[in-house]
């Protein structure tokens, strides 16, 4: 069969719309027809090569869809199920698993991009295989996909909305609610408000945070800031944003800061953001070569922790049903995050739009 894809050919170049030959479902595989896909600033990391996969490689890892047809062994979802793709595929068997650290397997042993077996489904006109974004390559109109990556949901949800939960909801709600575990009547700080950050934001509203603090460069996307719980903002362009958090705060710091953009400057403002003891999250995928510079003492003097948080520290299929149900309790803003919806062969327009501030978050409209 074929389906249309966006194609990484060449690192920091176009993105190119594919047409491919995609193969039939293995054994634990399912085919998808593809809902909607987010346009994550992940997705334009493995355009330049920040997050490396050797090109080709087809993009996409926060989508939506109905299942199509099953294959052989496949018992957690059947043709016309409606899912939630998860951009981590767990075997539920190694250590990591047992604990219920889900996102941080490390059973599964196929090369990156490539299905289960160690094999890709996608091949374009001169035979050359494809692997896929994180297993899933949400852009594109067909996908196939290891049964493990999928959460079924009602069908009552929307495409569009659903697939913002498989990734940017969960991670950035998950780094407050799973990772940091903010307390309530705490005091946040959140540096970049993009689709991470913004999510960011509302995890730290759910946990009843007490103050709020959105820093970014760009003056609209503070007004996002806004919109999804920040009770002060910082235009980092304009002032030291270290200090001016710690000037709101009375020169204390906050409780938690969470890094949210993927840089080793910002992960060290984060962590000089916090208190003595306080909590610094870093969620935002750096280059490989990036290094934090923390001085060993003060990291002991200062009794502060810096740590990380891959997807929100999520299990999928327990979280993402429940940010669905907080959408539905209207404790969870969905319908505000999507500012603009484009069409598969948009993808580059919608990366600049991305790259430009202008949307909270841009969504691949592929079969609403």
């Amino acid at each position: 069969m074929k389906t249309r894809a966006a194609v990484v050919y060449e690192h920091d170049a176009p993105v190119v719309v594919d047409t491919l030959t995609l193969d039939d479902p293995k054994a634990n595989e399912v085919l998808l027809r593809m809902g909607a896909s987010g346009v994550c600033h992940s997705d334009l990391s493995v355009v330049n090569g920040t997050i490396y996969y050797p090109p080709p490689v087809a993009l996409g890892h926060e989508g939506a869809g109905v299942v199509e047809r099953v294959g052989e062994d496949v018992s957690y979802v059947k043709p016309g199920d409606h899912v939630i793709l998860s951009f981590v595929t767990y075997c539920e068997e190694c250590v990591m698993c047992g604990m219920g650290r889900v996102c941080l397997c490390n059973g599964i042993h196929a090369r990156k991009g490539f299905l289960l077996d160690d094999t890709c489904r996608l091949h374009n006109k001169a035979g050359q295989d494809i692997p896929q974004m994180s297993r899933i390559a949400t852009m594109s109109d067909l996908a196939v996909v290891p049964e493990q990556a999928l959460i079924k949901i009602d069908p009552e949800y929307p495409m569009d909305r659903a697939a913002l939960v498989g990734c940017g909801v969960t991670t950035g709600v998950g780094a407050v609610l799973r990772t940091a575990q903010v307390e309530p009547g705490s005091t946040v700080a959140v540096i970049g408000s993009g689709g991470v950050g913004l999510n960011v934001l509302q995890g730290a509203k759910l946990a009843d945070a007490e103050r709020i603090i959105a820093v970014d460069l760009v003056e609209r996307k503070l007004d996002f800031a806004r919109q999804f719980g920040a009770t002060d903002t910082v235009n980092a362009s304009e002032v030291d944003p270290v200090e001016a958090v710690k000037e709101l705060t009375g020169g204390l710091g906050v409780d938690y800061a969470f890094e949210a953009i993927g840089s080793s400057v910002t992960i060290r403002q984060a962590f000089d953001m916090v208190r003595s003891a306080g909590t610094a999250v870093a969620i935002g995928l750096a280059r490989s070569h990036d290094v934090v510079p923390i001085p060993p003492q003060e990291l002991i003097w200062s009794e502060k922790k810096l740590i990380g948080s891959y997807y929100g520290s999520s299990r999928p299929r327990e979280d993402m049903p429940e940010y669905l149900r907080l959408y539905d309790e209207g404790k969870l803003m969905l319908d505000e995050l999507i500012t603009k919806t484009y069409d598969l062969d948009q993808i580059n327009e919608a990366f600049a739009d991305m790259e430009a501030g202008k949307n909270a978050r841009g969504i691949l409209a592929l079969d609403l």
